[in-house]
């Protein structure tokens, strides 16, 4: 590999290692790679800045930086016309974002759970798609709609277990077992 693609991959690297460290916890080193990782998208020219910016948005929605994780989903929009997918991807988490429990509108985070569905569905994206059901689920649950909670809970479980995706059917039956 050449050194200029080096270059070109390093920020990709660093800002999925920022997403990773902050699920598994790691604080302080993920707030580190999200810097880095930023630094480096503004400095480089490079072809998929839009998933560079949604895994920064994901790191930063876990490290509870909302404002910050909102204008990374708004750059992935910004750097994704083209690339239907990452935008598909920067909608679902703007509908994170928005049903988070201290920036909670219900309104905001229907529309863009429905809006990523929209663009995930004629791609096959169905780990987005069973994603995306899960968000309207829990959202639906919440706001007191207990049949159309259960629907979308049903459809992200079926996928979920189509795909065997254990982790996630395992979120789907939990937030499924808060109607029972």
């Amino acid at each position: 590999m050449s050194e200029g693609n080096a270059v070109i991959m390093l920020p990709p690297a660093l800002s999925s290692s920022a997403w990773v460290l902050a699920q598994l916890g790691e604080k302080c080193d993920a707030l580190n790679r999200l810097r880095e990782g930023e630094q480096l998208i503004e400095r480089e020219e490079m072809n998929q800045r839009g998933w560079t910016y949604h895994a920064l948005g994901r790191a930063s929605l876990l490290l509870d930086q909302l404002d910050e994780a909102r204008r990374l989903a708004d750059r992935t929009l910004e750097f994704s016309p083209s690339h239907l997918g990452f935008a598909a991807h920067a909608l679902y988490l703007l509908g994170d974002i928005a049903t988070h429990p201290d920036r909670f509108d219900a309104g905001s985070g229907e529309i863009h759970y429905r809006q990523a569905l929209a663009l995930a569905e004629p791609r096959g994206m169905r780990l987005l798609m069973a994603h995306c059901h899960l968000g309207l689920g829990k959202l639906s649950r919440l706001t007191g709609k207990r049949e159309r909670a259960s629907e979308h809970l049903t459809t992200a479980t079926a996928l979920y277990f189509e795909m065997d995706a254990r982790f996630w059917l395992e979120q789907a039956n939990a937030e499924m077992s808060h109607l029972q």
